[in-house]
């Protein structure tokens, strides 16, 4: 287990109260005002420089070091997910089908927590130290959009570091691993335009259905046969809709699918053969798929360097060494500006029935692990000699 120092102990009540506070109050996608509000507050208590309405609701606070040649940032994403919240938590959330169901609260209460510590010891701050407050994580992404109103610039970044309350990793534990850890990630809209008939002259018409089926087949090879088997890639097909009654030939079919892939050539790859499968097949056919794309957020790449500064910070015997996972994370697009560290912070404790997975309407953990989250921090900053 990772030791937790005593003056982190002192501030564990604030910290839990803190957290849920924030719990209470979920708010979606560039609507999080109460929650922004909450954290300006907060940051202000403390004696941090605090900067507002960054990405619309995104929020900066700054610390400067006794040195301050190297600053670093750490990042909490903001968001809760549109979910009816199930748990009888007395701190359960105040807004109908709104809840915290992937541990955003933990995220921005380890990070207010740390910052609560490092103003109590400012006298030992080397380095300068961000608290970096991002919205809109569930989509459509709030790191971009803090990357381009210059956020990386202004303050002058040069390593980002984040955290995911994980419960797939035991708590008190923490995972990582060098390079590709969580996927890139896009989605995609196909629709085929077939001709529609009565359903007992189908030489007359051209079956969307069947259409349809046959792509779907199709796509199944792409992975399989198009794709590196060392190189993981997934593509799924979720949701499809057709036709009007039963003795009716569908004339239009809609489907609805996401792309997985740790590395943009083969993201790219399953993009090409997607496009080239459904021209073979709009021949076959004589029909029209149109496919439209969008590519999200990038594969989290960790920096080799920070991943050894994690592991001598906290201890080879408290790190799992994780699979790569196929979820995905806008914390990439900081990795793909400057030296980024993201790792997985372990909550799983089935005494304290901490089992559920993140975005389940019961997903809870044992606020302990907040304390933990803030001494990985601490650790990892002495390590990096920023923190006496």
């Amino acid at each position: 287990m990772i030791h937790i120092e005593k003056e982190i102990i002192k501030i564990k009540e604030e910290v839990i109260l803190t957290r849920r506070e924030l719990h209470k109050i979920p708010e979606i996608a560039f609507e999080e005002e109460k929650t922004s509000g909450f954290i300006v507050e907060k940051l202000e208590e403390y004696g941090v420089k605090v900067y507002k309405n960054i990405a619309k609701t995104g929020v900066i606070g700054y610390l400067k070091g006794s040195v301050g040649e190297k600053t670093i940032a750490f990042r909490a994403d903001m968001d809760a997910l549109n979910i009816e919240e199930a748990t009888k938590l007395s701190y359960r959330s105040k807004h109908k089908g709104m809840m915290h169901a992937c541990g955003h609260d933990a995220h921005m209460g380890v990070v207010l927590g740390l910052a609560k510590y490092l103003s109590m010891n400012k006298e030992k701050l080397i380095d300068n130290i961000v608290f970096l407050f991002q919205p809109a994580e569930e989509g459509p992404g709030g790191a971009r959009p803090m990357i381009e109103e210059g956020v990386l610039e202004k303050f002058h970044i040069d390593k980002i570091i984040g955290l995911h309350v994980y419960p797939e990793v035991k708590e008190g534990r923490v995972g990582c691993k060098k390079g590709p850890m969580m996927a890139q990630t896009g989605e995609f809209d196909i629709v085929i335009y077939g001709e529609s008939g009565h359903g007992a002259i189908p030489q007359k018409a051209k079956d969307s259905i069947v259409i349809a089926a046959n792509l779907i087949t199709s796509y199944q090879t792409i992975v399989s046969r198009s794709i590196n088997p060392v190189k993981g890639a997934v593509l799924t097909i979720g949701k499809m809709w057709s036709g009007e009654r039963r003795n009716i030939i569908a004339a239009n079919a809609h489907l609805e699918g996401t792309l997985r892939a740790f590395h943009e050539d083969v993201y790219k790859k399953m993009k090409e053969r997607m496009i080239d499968l459904a021209k073979g097949i709009e021949k076959m056919y004589d029909c029209r798929i149109d496919i439209i794309f969008r590519d999200m957020y990038p594969a989290i790449n960790n920096d080799a360097d920070l991943v050894d500064t994690l592991i001598k910070a906290v201890g080879r015997e408290n790190i799992d060494l994780v699979e790569p996972q196929m979820i995905a994370e806008d914390f990439s697009y900081f990795q793909k500006e400057i030296p980024g560290l993201f790792f997985f912070l372990g909550v799983r404790n089935e005494k304290e029935e901490a089992i559920y997975p993140l975005h389940n309407c019961c997903f809870n953990f044992h606020e302990d692990v907040l304390l933990m989250g803030i001494q990985v921090y601490v650790n990892i900053l002495r390590t990096m000699n920023g923190f006496e």
